[in-house]
């Protein structure tokens, strides 16, 4: 069922892109959409619930792309995207700098969470890293890195 769900979003995004619907993008940010989505997907077979994807804060500057519990494990994940695997690891261009934005980001999350009327409690968080190699034909290469960040 979650392939057949995967492969309709990526057919009806290929028909949007060949109609010119939708927001104009470049190759660079159709790419990465389409990571995104494989990295989702991926994570769910994997067992992980995506609570949020693409987040963003109202006053802190960046996103995550995707954020999920593994059991009792709140995961932020930074996916990275390419066409083909050249060898170096996609994950290797998250910067210092982007790293910092994400611990801002995972904190302004974890505050925001309903603790229904009492303190909050403590949550175990992990900054975890996906790369997606994806594949003209065939199965993308889809790799986790659990706590990488």
């Amino acid at each position: 069922m979650l392939a057949l769900l995967e492969g309709s979003f990526a057919l009806l995004e290929r028909v949007n892109v060949r109609l010119g619907r939708g927001p104009a993008q470049t190759a660079a940010q159709r790419l990465g959409i389409a990571g995104e989505r494989a990295a989702y997907f991926y994570l769910r077979r994997q067992g992980f619930t995506v609570v949020a994807r693409r987040w963003r804060h109202a006053t802190l500057r960046g996103e995550v792309d995707l954020i999920a519990w593994e059991g009792d494990t709140l995961a932020f994940v930074e996916v990275k995207t390419r066409r083909a695997n050249t060898g170096v690891a996609a994950e290797f261009r998250i910067d210092e700098a982007k790293r910092a934005a994400l611990r801002r980001m995972a904190e302004a999350y974890v505050r925001q969470l309903p603790w229904r009327g009492r303190r909050p409690g403590h949550i175990d968080v992990r900054f975890d890293a996906v790369s997606v190699y994806l594949a003209d034909v065939g199965p993308s290469d889809i790799r986790l890195q659990r706590g990488y960040l």
